[in-house]
């Protein structure tokens, strides 16, 4: 069975003992979410029996590079370049009459939590939220499709509020809602991380379709069918797609709810969907993710990572990687490794960062020998490179993340850039040690 679906990647890791089976009944009020985090959304688990509901649900599909990389058949080194190669060439969605997806066709009026689990994660939560739901929706033109992630609160019956904080949608929104018109949605669930990779990419910035995208990622066209009540097109094989209108004019509180960097998020006037289908294929998995886990940021950091690389590549052409790191919570912290060329290179690379992209805080530039995934060899180069009265500098009052709390007290963000390479007319000082059998097999010798 393929990769490219839901169920042909459970089966492939099933066989490989990749997948973990959840045979004891969960309740989806804190207990589904605790046991997601207690790996902190870095294994797959599939729940086989959820309280008060019929229908599996699974979570941990994306919490690591390696299994993101695994989910399409490369390896975690190729998957940086396969990213950007998406990006570059997309390879367009085919467009089919009839899918799996379209299994079972319920129409409204009906309640939405008769059908799939609406778990709880955290004790100050407003509600029940659908966390991994994957936005369909098309410009005002009608022409371009583009999806993203977004919570929805249940509220009641067929309708639920939604979060929308990008700048696109919320100005494609606004112009319905001027003319007094609802928009057209479609949500679906269930899908492969190449679909919730591509999610992430923007828009704005590369102009693509982001199924289209996916399936270069897994390399072969994705199959779209025709919604039964919107018209927008969904993937054949997704398990579950629920269809319906944003509705002008009204809004409903939103939150709290726990965010991406570990605090809870304030209450907010938000948009209501009003769902007019539910579709879903014969027994359905349902699909989540644990907010601020690693299946969270992982995909976020990755596109993060060639947002940066590209803005620092522009005018530092030697620039080697980038790390947005999880510890940054996958948007404010970034490590970039350099081939340093010249004094100065360091801070440009930094000052490049921080104009590709607004949400990063804190940025710090190494040289080619420091490994930038490992956190306690940036520590050490931060240590022994760096002289603060040289090597450091401050942005102040410049823009960042509504989603990070210190932000949100002035409305600005202060960016700090670190200059963690070393000099290069003193680069005779700063010979690293080298074992050369460091990579040995202890086997051998054990």
């Amino acid at each position: 069975m393929s990769k490219t679906t839901l169920r042909g990647l459970l089966k492939d890791w099933e066989e490989r003992e990749i997948l973990k089976r959840v045979r004891k009944e969960v309740d989806p009020l804190f207990e589904l979410g605790a046991v997601i985090n207690a790996c902190e959304g870095k294994r797959p688990f599939l729940f086989e029996k959820v309280k008060g509901y019929h229908s599996p649900m699974v979570a941990g599909l994306g919490g690591t590079r390696e299994l993101i990389a695994d989910s399409i058949g490369v390896s975690e080194k190729e998957l940086f370049p396969k990213l950007i190669d998406c990006i570059v060439n997309p390879i367009p969605t085919t467009q089919k009459g009839s899918g799996p997806v379209h299994d079972n066709v319920v129409l409204g009026p009906f309640d939405l939590d008769d059908f799939f689990p609406i778990p709880t994660f955290h004790a100050e939560d407003s509600g029940g939220y659908y966390v991994s739901g994957i936005l369909v929706v098309k410009d005002i033109s009608g022409r371009k499709r583009y999806t993203s992630i977004r919570r929805m609160q249940f509220l009641e019956e067929n309708k639920t509020s939604i979060l929308i904080t990008s700048p696109e949608l919320n100005e494609q929104f606004a112009y319905y809602e001027k003319r007094g018109e609802p928009m057209e949605v479609a949500v679906m669930f269930g899908v492969v991380p190449a679909i919730i990779l591509s999610s992430q990419i923007s828009t704005h910035l590369y102009h693509a379709d982001k199924l289209d995208m996916a399936g270069a990622l897994l390399g072969e066209s994705l199959d779209v069918v025709q919604c039964m009540t919107v018209d927008l097109e969904v993937l054949a094989d997704a398990e579950i797609v629920m269809e319906g209108k944003m509705l002008p004019h009204v809004r409903e509180p939103e939150g709290p709810f726990g965010e991406l960097a570990g605090y809870y998020g304030e209450q907010s006037q938000q948009p209501i969907v009003e769902f007019s289908a539910i579709t879903f294929r014969n027994d359905a998995i349902a699909q989540t993710i644990f907010p601020s886990s690693y299946e969270e940021k992982v995909p976020m950091g990755l596109v993060r990572e060639v947002y940066i690389f590209n803005s620092v590549r522009q005018v530092v052409p030697n620039i080697k990687a980038v790390h947005v790191t999880m510890g940054g919570v996958a948007r404010y912290h970034a490590v970039i490794q350099i081939e340093k060329r010249s004094e100065g290179d360091a801070k440009q690379a930094a000052l490049a960062a921080f104009a590709g992209d607004k949400d990063l805080k804190h940025v710090v530039v190494v040289n080619e020998d420091v490994d930038i995934f490992d956190p306690e060899d940036v520590e050490w180069a931060i240590a022994t490179r760096v002289q603060a009265d040289v090597d450091v500098f401050i942005v102040p009052g410049a823009k960042g993340s509504p989603l990070e709390a210190s932000h949100n007290l002035r409305g600005v963000t202060a960016k700090v850039g670190i200059d963690a390479t070393y000099p290069l007319h003193a680069a005779h000082m700063f010979r690293r040690t080298s074992i050369p059998f460091k990579k040995i097999d202890l086997n051998e010798y054990l």
